[in-house]
């Protein structure tokens, strides 16, 4: 029985940020905070996680000349993928510079970013897009784009091999435009889940949010309508989408036609086409927004994003009445005989004295940011 095991409070407080999962470390990328400015050109910050200790360390941002020109600005609503050990980001806003259309790479050995040379025509300056990578192919769908003041339904990929853009010519109808929708892949398939589209190009508080998911098949250029059986969640925009073990997982996000933020977490068995709730006991996340999932093995790491002040009591409130948040929470698909025995020490508050030294720093790991040193591991 999947459960949350971990909630930590004191990470980097990040909402509309972009993050890649890269070997036991989890690298997160920009984003921003209500109470900073973001109306300059300061280089990204990056946040790194630690998965096994829990804990965030801010590297240090490019400060000589040489460096900055090849450093993305700090901007929200971009896209980060993996492909090679390195992470790519793409896209996003600062409310100075506006929307960007260059590819930086940030390589994880190390540390530092290079501005990629690209070739092909290369997609609108955007955000809110989504990005998944097939094969050698990054895949860029939708999003805002500032010049044309619309919402795309154009698919571009780029592909890492060459380096080059190019728009793909699909068949079968696309999706609506929209923005803050997900895209997963699976197998030679990207699955599409949600965002925000306006019917009426001229009226944009007229939003309306979809629940169908719309598969582009990578072989055939084909979009489809994915049939699903079962409760399906309600259509959101700004939510996570993730793949484990065959079946696409949907967590969080918002719905403006309602004014309502969500903290379910929703299973699509792609094998049945069934839409399942999903049960988990421990310490919820709450509802929120505009946060990161990444999956390593058999844990999702959930931080950041924004909720309703309001929470954990209901999920509703308007952009102007929420909360950034700088939360971690770890979901175990899997929990271990051993890690279903350090939860009922925390929750039945047992002596933990009588333990193994480092055993006592796994349960001091799983509620607080102490930044002690794990200890050598106990034989036996």
């Amino acid at each position: 029985m999947q459960r949350w095991t971990v909630r930590l409070e004191g990470g980097p407080r990040r909402v509309n940020h972009a993050a890649v999962a890269i070997g036991r470390r989890i690298f997160s990328f920009g984003g921003y905070c209500t109470s900073e400015e973001f109306n300059d050109n300061r280089p990204m910050d990056v946040h790194v996680l630690n998965t096994i200790t829990y804990k965030w360390t801010a590297l240090p941002v490019a400060t000589s000349k040489s460096d900055l020109s090849e450093c993305p600005y700090q901007r929200y609503g971009h896209t980060a993928v993996a492909w090679a050990d390195n992470a790519y980001v793409w896209g996003g806003r600062n409310d100075d510079t506006g929307c960007c259309n260059v590819l930086y790479c940030f390589n994880t050995a190390t540390l530092k970013w290079s501005r990629c040379t690209t070739y092909g025509l290369v997609p609108g300056a955007r955000d809110g897009h989504s990005a998944c990578v097939l094969g050698n192919l990054m895949y860029i769908f939708g999003g805002y784009v500032a010049d044309m003041d619309e919402y795309s339904n154009e698919l571009h990929a780029l592909d890492f091999t060459t380096m080059t853009w190019s728009v793909v010519k699909t068949r079968g109808k696309p999706p609506s435009g929209r923005d803050f929708h997900s895209a997963t892949a699976i197998g030679n398939q990207m699955y599409l889940f949600g965002g925000r589209s306006h019917l009426d190009p001229y009226n944009f508080l007229l939003e309306t949010y979809c629940n169908q998911i719309k598969a582009f098949d990578s072989v055939s250029q084909t979009w489809q309508d994915v049939p699903a059986l079962g409760p399906k969640p309600c259509g959101r925009r700004s939510h996570s989408a993730f793949l484990y073990k065959g079946a696409l997982y949907v967590f969080g996000g918002y719905n403006g036609e309602y004014d309502l933020h969500y903290g379910d977490l929703h299973k699509f068995d792609v094998a049945s086409g069934r839409w399942s709730s999903v049960k988990v006991t421990g310490p919820s996340p709450g509802a929120r927004r505009r946060q990161c999932c990444c999956l390593v093995k058999d844990k999702l790491f959930l931080f950041g994003g924004t909720c309703p002040i309001s929470w954990p009591f209901e999920g509703i409130g308007s952009d102007s009445d929420l909360l950034d948040l700088a939360d971690l929470h770890v979901l175990d698909f899997a929990p271990t005989l051993k890690t279903l025995c350090l939860l009922r020490v925390l929750e039945e508050r047992q002596d933990q004295s009588v333990l193994p030294h480092d055993l006592r720093w796994e349960l001091s790991a799983m509620v607080t940011n102490s930044s002690i040193s794990r200890p050598m591991m106990t034989s036996g």
